[in-house]
């Protein structure tokens, strides 16, 4: 009873705080985490986007074309950027032209056919997969809004850059106390994104976090979490896309966002129901608790037979001529097991807050 009751009474308890956990390996390990990696879109941010600014290049498209082009081509994707780029679209009368032969391609974009011309959408290393080169000037006009944090996709057509268009997210309100608070606790956390450099910087300054990657594809995410496993860490990876699945499922304990997509909550050990990174923060204080729990279990199990086995066996009989009367001793077993199960109880008190 000492380890199954302690978990069950967690799992209940993470339940009620809006942390569901799988099973109770992810509890275990939850306690030993000492590296922690977190994707920004969706997870420190609300992940729901809204379009800042959209901008032509040269004097081949207009602004408004531009916008047609992307939200046609968006108009095939269920990407949240695509429908964030649709609504805003929507709102701006924009008129819907044909599109076809879509194609999103992982960690950089989407492609297809719009009004018949070869069309792509995404960041500078889908801009190099449709062989459209992106002039200092361009990249530069880019780069004042991911310096702010923002992201910013690059539309191209023909083979040519058209212009681009600027998405802010906004941070959670929770991620800067959570890490903090996770810091606090010896837990070195990393920021791993697809996004570019300086928009990764912008959100790491924001949050304090001095260790990030930029431009990772999902294959990089997967890639970081063996590196660190080789190194003898014990990671716990937080994510809420289809991108972070793999390294959702590699690490050794997976974090999903409940407001994340089917897959990533499929892929963790634990889903966090209000897609909040303070869940982190409660699942650690969880699994302390329970591992803390557990040992007092086992004391509570074996204290008992380990004062009444030599007892019951005679080591006392000799002196004292004690033996172990087979009443006491069934006494003895019972109020054991007793032990265990209102100790295992008391965590549906714990505060993990």
């Amino acid at each position: 009873l000492a380890t199954p009751m302690s978990v069950m009474v967690g799992v209940g308890k993470g339940a009620q705080n809006g942390l569901l956990v799988k099973n109770a390996e992810a509890l275990e390990k939850m306690d030993k985490v000492d590296t922690l990696i977190i994707d920004k879109t969706g997870t420190i941010t609300e992940g729901k986007p809204t379009v800042e600014k959209v901008g032509a290049f040269g004097d081949n498209f207009s602004e408004k074309e531009v916008l047609q082009y992307i939200v046609s081509l968006n108009s095939l994707s269920e990407h949240p950027l695509a429908e964030a780029t649709i609504k805003y679209g929507k709102k701006q009368e924009v008129v819907f032209l044909k599109a076809d032969g879509f194609n999103a391609v992982t960690g950089k974009g989407v492609e297809g056919n719009v009004n018949g011309k070869k069309t792509a959408l995404g960041n500078t290393k889908m801009m190099e997969q449709a062989n459209a080169s992106l002039l200092e000037a361009m990249e530069n006009e880019a780069q004042t809004y991911q310096k702010q944090g923002k992201t910013v996709s690059y539309l191209s057509i023909d083979q040519k850059a058209a212009g681009y268009i600027v998405i802010g997210d906004k941070i959670k309100g929770s991620s800067a106390r959570a890490i903090t608070e996770l810091q606090d606790k010896g837990i070195a956390v990393i920021m791993l994104t697809g996004d570019n450099y300086d928009t990764a910087q912008a959100v790491a300054g924001e949050l304090h976090l001095a260790d990030f990657k930029a431009g990772m594809l999902p294959e990089d995410k997967l890639n970081e979490v063996e590196r660190l496993q080789g190194n003898g860490k014990v990671v716990a990876m937080a994510g809420d896309g289809i991108n972070d699945a793999p390294a959702l499922a590699k690490s050794d304990v997976g974090i999903a966002m409940g407001t994340g997509t089917d897959v990533a909550i499929e892929s963790a050990a634990i889903t966090l129901v209000k897609g909040d990174l303070h869940g982190i923060v409660k699942a650690r204080n969880l699994s302390e608790k329970v591992m803390k729990n557990i040992k007092q279990n086992l004391f509570f199990a074996l204290v008992y037979n380990t004062l009444g086995v030599p007892i019951a066996a005679g080591v006392l009989y000799p002196f004292f001529g004690i033996l172990l009367s087979p009443m006491i001793a069934a006494a003895a077993m019972s109020f054991s097991s007793v032990s265990v199960i209102a100790n295992s109880l008391r965590l549906r008190n714990a505060t993990i807050d």
